[in-house]
């Protein structure tokens, strides 16, 4: 039998993990059963749970990947540029954000296991606060911890309506509101002193 390539592997994996994707969206954690993986993977569960020790595995997984692209762009260009790219996420992708606030709120070992990755999430987005705050981008007049989670709250809710269908027309002046209230406030005299040094 000819030996599988980690690159193969990788491939596969990605591939399961796609599949995967669709059916949680589709059918939520409780009801993607193996069965249903199998039928959406078009793989045997001994394919499946080759590359996964089981449907937890698997979910995690989705979830982590997700989360690590979030403390990416969250790193580079703030928790409101994954509002902004929420607009180009599929069902799939919306689902699985949907099953990890239901799993957090209703399994307590889930929302153990999560909370490392959550804090890599987090983490950044305090740490790019903290720099912009440091640049003067950022308000003065608002703790931290709170500018975090008025953004955290803006990010769940709007997982939660673009999920059940919200409509986007105002979508980018919603997020430009947002962004706003975690601006800097520049007076009037302030701004005519940046001006005159300019």
């Amino acid at each position: 039998m000819p030996k599988v390539s980690d690159e193969q592997l990788a491939t596969k994996r990605a591939e399961i993990l796609q599949a995967a994707r669709r059916a949680f969206a589709r059918h939520g954690y409780e009801g993607a059963t193996v069965k249903v993986l199998e039928a959406e993977t078009g793989l045997s569960r001994g394919a499946i749970f080759h590359h996964f020790k089981d449907k937890d595995a698997l979910f995690l997984a989705l979830a982590e990947d997700d989360a690590v692209e979030m403390a990416k762009t969250v790193a580079q260009h703030g928790l409101v540029q994954v509002m902004r790219d929420l607009q180009d996420k599929d069902a799939g992708w919306l689902g699985v954000q949907l099953e990890v606030r239901r799993r957090l709120r209703t399994d307590p070992a889930f929302a153990q296991k999560w909370a490392e990755h959550q804090s890599a999430v987090l983490g950044a987005t305090t740490a790019r606060l903290l720099r912009q705050r440091k640049a003067g981008v950022v308000r003065d007049d608002v703790p931290l911890p709170i500018l975090v989670d008025f953004l955290r709250l803006a990010l769940d809710g709007l997982v939660s309506g673009l999920a059940s269908g919200m409509p986007t027309g105002h979508l980018h002046g919603v997020l430009d509101l947002v962004e706003d209230a975690v601006r800097r406030r520049v007076n009037v005299a302030e701004d005519r002193q940046q001006g005159a040094a300019r």
